[in-house]
């Protein structure tokens, strides 16, 4: 059996302007700053307006713990999102924007699949409408600015040693990673390098801004570096920086409005990393479509232990939101490597190994009723994937006492998830939830990093290496103790082991260090080898990548 390509399946649907679109939502042009026939940002005395009007329900898309066989999570939100309206619901989509390293490395493009996308693709995954561009030079603009303040040997002259803040670009490019910058006469020599702008604290910010004044409050807060006579912060507002930092941004705030393959609305904004920061679009677009709609479906980065822990502990509190409803993407072939079979022979049915992986799904379960929200568990059938084995996971389900659906929504759009929509709606539509959150901001901040790791990741122990210790007593020396932590470790395993599948236990995590993100509002422990600028792989998905005379793009998506 043959598919088409993604990109196949874009090229064939036929595009609504966006304004049709908006009226979808009831905005009109005049609400819209519009970029072409098909994409728009809506214009923030508009947002004002509409936040104004009673919220919808809150679905919040997870997984369990990723491997490279893929689980198909904004695919299935952006298909659960196209079910929803197929049964008649007011529904939208809230996701983040994809980053241009990734697709041009090893993911190729990141808007969902087949039939179930948002368009136009092409667009998205690349330049879209600026905004990561514009987190590129914010950033940079800082960067440029502390390095004058440390040439001029400016008052509260700047500890070299102990200089923060790097440089990023919006591409994967290992060797810059680590530099030396202000060779020769172009300043004090020191080390430093590059981020990808998905990592930037800028874009962690940008997300968590409720309007301009905030955004350039947060960015006044970001800790730079440390004095050098007296070792006190150094904060962006010293550098009083923080107003044109926020003028380059002042379009990026804005969420963006596209359309699904069924030409449904969708709100695309904003893209942190969820290992390093919260992994979740703005809370300016989820308020939005919850203020615009019945019911808002996003979602969270990588497994649930990552993402969505952040979500409840730190998004929904900043946004002043909660979910109603945790949906868990899982797949047999995700389950089959947590069961410890080779990505090269998933395409066999293998129940067994099936049973065995089910360990990490029922642990995300756990997780996700700790919340005290819906809990159910989208099972995203693949095209190889055997009656028998789909089987196995529905009862894994039943004996967890979770409702489970089948989903195909790749393959036939918003009616592969006509089942997930209506047992969603049936649970929100008679019952009352108030998620819970697992830890006050004003527990210290060892006990904060201590509850994620036993309850969530399910650690037995935490041990705080030196350069940690030190962290923490500049930390407290400077009451920034009262932050939530965002913890960053390796999407690849519950513990701080890429190694260990499936549901490791009696682990100790180990925390290296910790990141002040005072801007955004969060504390940042680091466990494992977290890292901040991938590279690109031995064979780039750019190499396939191809534009004929027309301007028609192939091979990438």
């Amino acid at each position: 059996m043959t598919f088409k390509s993604d990109l196949e399946i874009a090229s064939s649907a036929h595009l609504k302007k966006i304004d049709e679109i908006a009226s979808l939502i009831g905005l009109t042009t005049d609400d819209l700053i519009v970029y072409g026939d098909y994409k728009a940002k809506i214009k923030l005395d508009s947002i004002r307006k509409i936040l104004t009007k009673k919220p919808g329900k809150l679905i919040l898309v997870s997984a369990i713990t990723p491997t490279p066989a893929g689980e198909g999570k904004t695919t299935v939100s952006i298909g659960l999102t196209q079910a929803l309206r197929q049964i008649g619901k007011n529904a939208l989509v809230a996701i983040r924007e994809p980053s241009l390293g990734p697709c041009f490395g090893v993911k190729g493009g990141a808007a969902g699949g087949g039939y179930s996308q948002v368009l136009p693709m092409e667009d998205i995954n690349l330049h879209f409408t600026g905004d990561i561009h514009a987190v590129s030079a914010s950033h940079n603009l800082i960067a440029a600015a502390l390095d004058n303040h440390i040439h001029y040997r400016f008052k509260n002259r700047i500890s070299i040693r102990d200089t923060y803040w790097k440089r990023v670009m919006d591409m994967n490019d290992r060797s810059l990673r680590e530099i030396i910058i202000g060779l020769k006469k172009n300043g004090f020599a020191r080390e430093s390098g590059f981020e990808i702008t998905a990592a930037s604290e800028i874009m962690a910010i940008l997300c968590l801004s409720k309007d301009y004044e905030d955004l350039k409050q947060k960015i006044g807060n970001i800790l730079l570096a440390q004095t050098l006579e007296d070792e006190k912060p150094f904060f962006a507002r010293d550098l009083k920086i923080a107003g044109a930092a926020t003028a380059l941004l002042k379009d990026a705030l804005l969420p963006n409005l596209v359309q699904t393959i069924e030409h449904g609305p969708a709100l695309i904004h904003g893209g942190p990393f969820a290992n390093i920061a919260q992994g979740a679009n703005s809370i300016l677009a989820t308020k939005l479509a919850l203020s615009l709609s019945d019911y808002v479906v996003t979602e969270a980065g990588f497994g649930f232990d990552l993402g969505a822990e952040k979500f409840f502990n730190i998004v929904s509190r900043y946004g002043q939101f909660s979910p109603q409803a945790v949906v868990l993407v899982a797949s047999a072939r995700a389950l089959k490597m947590h069961g410890g079979v080779k990505k090269s022979q998933l395409q066999n049915e293998n129940t067994s190994a099936i049973k065995i992986g089910a360990c990490n799904l029922e642990k995300h379960i756990e997780n996700a009723k700790k919340f005290n929200v819906e809990v159910m568990v989208a099972i995203n059938k693949f095209p190889n994937d055997s009656l028998e084995e789909i089987k196995v996971i529905e009862e894994i389900c039943n004996q967890n006492n979770i409702i489970s659906s089948v989903v195909e929504v790749r393959e036939k759009g918003g009616l592969g998830g006509v089942d997930l929509a209506q047992k969603l709606v049936s649970k929100l539509d008679h019952n009352t939830y108030q998620a819970k959150h697992l830890y006050e901001w004003t527990d210290s901040v060892e006990d904060k990093i201590n509850t994620v790791a036993k309850e969530i990741y399910g650690a037995k122990n935490v041990h705080f290496e030196a350069k940690a210790k030190s962290d923490l007593e500049l930390i407290y020396n400077n009451n920034l103790n009262n932050l939530p932590v965002c913890i960053a470790k390796t999407q690849n395993s519950l513990s701080d082991d890429p190694k260990k599948i499936g549901r490791p236990q009696n682990f100790t995590l180990t925390v290296r260090e910790i990141i002040i993100s005072s801007g955004a509002g969060f504390l940042v422990p680091l466990t494992g080898e977290i890292m901040r600028m991938p590279g690109l792989p031995k064979h780039p998905s750019a190499n396939d990548m191809d534009i004929d005379a027309n301007g028609n793009i192939s091979g990438l998506f």
